[in-house]
């Protein structure tokens, strides 16, 4: 029987988004709304995003062949699907590699509560803003929305596919901040107070890799060895702006 899982695996945050930049004026000047003209699947890179995208495809393109992948799958959202395509154009892996787009991989989807920043939350959904106390935000589903795991439950079959596919493989996944640890929970099968405290303990930057690696003596048939985690060295080796905004509802997160 095959290796079950890709030898290598990168989780990628997708590079700035102009939803990055519009949250972080809300949350400053206190607004309730954040100002958008695009649907959230439509948001696109910054400017400093961009940069970061080609930063990232440089810096893995000065590595071994090795240590490039050789798969990439991204969510169907812009400003995942540019990274890539931004990260495939600056070297980052063979230039004719296909990006594969998987809608499992979407940003976690925050129905009534789009749009809102923490202080719109409290005003205009003040129920929907006790609910989540009271549950917390790994079960809490907004009407229209996802709980986190809603998210996970989605991310489970495409670890199956993962497993039939790219085994032996050296993966890379571009995607958002929740479903990167969503990734690690499953991954390092996590208890939701794990993953809530990474969550606590800052945010994910803009380009940043997680990156796991296949180790045979983890379980019966091997599985994936935590390597790094919200690594942002091509931003600082490559002089690109490093960013992570805060998380508050359609956000570009």
């Amino acid at each position: 029987m095959g290796q079950r899982w890709p030898q290598r695996l990168w989780i990628v945050r997708h590079a700035q988004s102009e939803g990055n930049v519009a949250r972080a004026m809300a949350d400053d000047s206190g607004a309730e709304q954040i100002e958008l003209a695009h649907r959230d699947v439509d948001i696109p890179l910054s400017a400093a995003g961009r940069e970061q995208a080609l930063a990232l495809g440089r810096w893995f393109g000065k590595q071994p062949e090795r240590e490039r992948p050789d798969v990439l799958l991204a969510s169907p959202y812009v400003r995942a699907l540019d990274t890539a395509r931004l990260f495939r154009s600056a070297g980052g892996c063979d230039g004719d590699e296909p990006i594969c787009l998987d809608e499992r991989l979407r940003e976690k989807e925050f129905g009534i509560l789009d749009g809102l920043t923490p202080a719109g939350i409290a005003r205009r959904e003040p129920q929907q803003a006790e609910l989540r106390r009271a549950l917390g935000k790994f079960y809490h589903r907004p009407p229209g929305g996802e709980s986190w795991a809603d998210v996970i439950l989605r991310l489970r079959s495409l670890m199956d596919t993962l497993a039939l596919h790219y085994g032996g493989e050296s993966v890379m996944i571009f995607a958002h901040q929740v479903v990167v640890l969503c990734l690690r929970y499953i991954l390092e099968s996590m208890t939701e107070q794990e993953v809530l405290a990474v969550d606590k303990a800052g945010n994910i930057g803009n380009c940043a890799v997680t990156e796991y690696r296949f180790d045979p003596a983890a379980g019966i048939d091997g599985g994936l060895r935590l390597v790094r985690f919200n690594a942002l060295d091509a931003m600082i080796e490559g002089d690109a702006p490093s960013t992570a905004e805060a998380r508050h509802g359609r956000a570009g997160a």
